[in-house]
């Protein structure tokens, strides 16, 4: 059974940085596209980066684009998310998921990570 656990959330200042883990079980991460999701109060969930299987092709959201980076280890089966220069539209819960035919697994959802930026 798959599992996803994440980690790293905080609360930071504007302009501050947030480094996100992903720790996937229950498979060999290897095998999979990876992606990065997040929802802020009231919005819906959206995805801000995903990775292919070999950590080769990487794809951001507008909205982070040069600020967050996407990385995985798929020796230690975690994935990251580095995220700089934040500002207060970037807190939310954030999540990973497994990305299949370019959609997560709605079956695979954690608890996610809170991410709060303070302007």
């Amino acid at each position: 059974q798959v599992q996803l656990v994440e980690s790293g959330g905080g609360l930071v200042q504007a302009g501050g940085s947030l480094r996100l883990s992903c720790v996937f079980s229950g498979h060999t991460l290897r095998a999979y596209a990876m992606g990065w999701f997040r929802q802020a109060p009231g919005k819906e969930r959206e995805r801000v980066a995903s990775i292919s299987s070999s950590g080769i092709g990487t794809m951001y959201a507008d909205s982070v684009k040069g600020r967050f980076t996407i990385s995985r280890d798929n020796a230690k089966n975690t994935v990251y998310l580095q995220m700089n220069s934040l500002n207060p539209e970037d807190t939310a819960v954030y999540y990973c998921n497994v990305v299949l035919r370019g959609a997560p697994v709605d079956d695979y959802w954690g608890q996610g990570t809170q991410g709060t930026v303070s302007s």
